[in-house]
C-alpha cells in the first residue's frame, strides 16, 4: 500500500470504543479517524463535532459504502462482531476486530474463511495482553529459555465489583456470551501463547454467590476451569466479575527451570499511600487503565501492518482456536462434565492438533 495515512472508520462508541476512538484519532502516526459509526446518535455527533470527524452514521452498512474509507475498527458487543467482520471483508476493507472472534463455533469458522478468501487484506483481532509490555518481556524470557519448558500456566482475571451494575445492562442483552468468553478468552489466549500448546480436555466450575441474577441468565459470577493441553502441560483459569479491591488481572507460568509471575500486585503505579489505613498500594480501577499502553501499541501495529501491506503476528485462527476452547468451557461449565475440545479441519494451521484425543468435526 503506497499511501501515506490510513483512513479509518470506527464502529461501536461504548467505553473500550471510545478509547480505540482516541487513540485512532489523536495517538497514531499516519492513521485518520474518518468516520465514527453507533446506535447510539448522541455519542456519534458528540464525537463528530468535538473531535472534527468528517464522517458519523447510526448505520454500519451506510458506513460500509463509504468508499473513503481504508480500514473498519469494529468495537461492539461480541454477538455483533462475526457479522460486522464478514461485511467489512466483503466491502474491500482491512479489519480490526475485539475478542472475542464470535460466541459460537460456527460463526467463527465462517469468519476464518472470510479471511482466507480476503489474504490482500490486513485482518486483527485484539488480544491486547500479547501487545502488553510485562507481558510480551514475559514471552521473550519463555523463548530464550528462562524456565525451562513452560508446564502450567495460572490465570486470575478478576473485574472490579464496582462495574457490576453496567455489566448486568449489558449481559442482559445477550451480549456477553458468558464468564469464559467473554472474560477469561484473554487468559486462554495467553495460555495457548505461553505454552506453545493447544487445549484437549477442560472441567469447569462456577457459582453466583453475591449476584444471583446471573442464575437467569445461565452464567457464573465466578468461575474456574482446569485444561490440559498437549504434552500433558496444565492451565488454571479463575474469573470473576465481584473483585472487591480492584481490576486484578495476574499471571503465572511454571516451568522446568523457574516460574514467572505478572501483575501480583495489580497496583495503580508505583505510590505508597501512609495513612490511617496503613500503607497502601492502590489497585487499578478498571481494563482502560490497566491496559492503556497496551490498546494504543495494538491500534498501532494495525496501521502499521496496513502500511507495510503485512499481517500481524495475532491471526484468525487464535480468534478460533480460542474461541474453541473458551466454549468448551462455558459447555462444561453449563453440564458440570469433561469436556474434550473441538477443532475444526477446514485450514491448514489447524493440522497439528488433528491427531491424539481431540474430537474432531469438518466445519465444511
Amino acid at each position: 500500500m503506497h499511501k501515506t495515512i490510513v483512513k479509518v472508520g470506527i464502529v461501536g462508541l461504548g467505553r473500550l470504543g471510545r478509547q480505540h476512538a482516541e487513540n485512532l484519532a489523536f495517538r497514531i502516526p499516519f492513521c485518520e479517524l474518518a468516520a465514527v459509526c453507533s446506535i447510539d446518535s448522541e455519542a456519534v455527533e458528540q464525537v463528530k463535532k468535538e473531535w472534527n470527524v468528517p464522517y458519523a452514521y447510526t448505520d454500519y452498512d451506510e458506513m460500509l459504502a463509504n468508499k473513503e474509507l481504508d480500514a473498519i475498527f469494529i468495537a461492539t458487543p461480541s454477538g455483533f462482531h462475526c457479522e460486522q467482520i464478514e461485511k467489512a471483508l466483503h466491502a474491500g476493507f482491512h479489519v480490526f476486530s475485539e475478542k472475542p472472534l464470535g460466541l459460537y463455533l460456527e460463526e467463527a469458522i465462517r469468519v476464518q474463511k472470510a479471511v482466507n478468501r480476503n489474504k490482500e487484506k490486513v485482518f486483527m483481532l485484539g488480544f491486547m495482553r500479547r501487545y502488553d509490555h510485562s507481558y510480551a518481556y514475559a514471552k521473550k524470557k519463555i523463548e530464550e529459555g528462562k524456565i525451562g519448558e513452560p508446564v502450567l500456566i495460572r490465570c486470575y482475571g478478576l473485574d472490579p465489583a464496582k462495574a457490576m451494575d453496567g455489566f448486568m445492562k449489558f449481559a442482559k442483552k445477550n451480549y456477553s456470551g458468558g464468564l469464559f468468553l467473554d472474560m477469561a478468552v484473554h487468559d486462554l489466549d495467553l495460555a495457548r501463547w505461553f505454552l506453545n500448546a493447544e487445549a484437549r480436555q477442560v472441567w469447569a466450575i462456577g457459582g453466583n454467590y453475591a449476584y444471583t441474577e446471573f442464575e437467569e441468565l445461565n452464567d457464573a459470577e465466578t468461575g474456574a476451569a482446569l485444561v490440559k493441553f498437549e504434552n500433558n502441560k496444565m492451565g488454571i483459569f479463575v474469573a470473576s466479575r465481584n473483585c472487591a479491591h480492584g481490576y486484578h488481572i495476574e499471571t503465572e507460568i511454571i516451568g522446568t527451570k523457574g516460574s514467572l509471575r505478572i501483575g501480583t500486585v495489580p497496583e495503580k503505579n508505583r505510590v505508597t499511600v501512609f495513612d490511617e489505613s496503613g500503607a497502601v498500594n492502590e489497585c487499578s480501577d478498571g481494563f482502560l487503565e490497566r491496559f492503556e499502553q497496551a490498546y494504543l501499541s495494538e491500534a498501532e501495529e494495525f496501521i502499521s501492518c496496513i502500511l507495510e501491506n503485512r499481517q500481524p503476528e495475532v491471526t484468525v485462527e487464535d480468534g478460533v482456536l480460542s474461541t474453541c476452547l473458551g466454549y468448551a468451557c462455558k459447555e462444561a461449565f453449563e453440564t458440570g462434565e469433561l469436556k474434550t475440545v473441538q477443532y475444526p479441519v477446514t485450514a491448514p494451521a489447524f493440522g497439528s492438533l488433528m491427531r491424539g484425543e481431540s474430537t474432531i468435526y469438518d466445519a465444511d
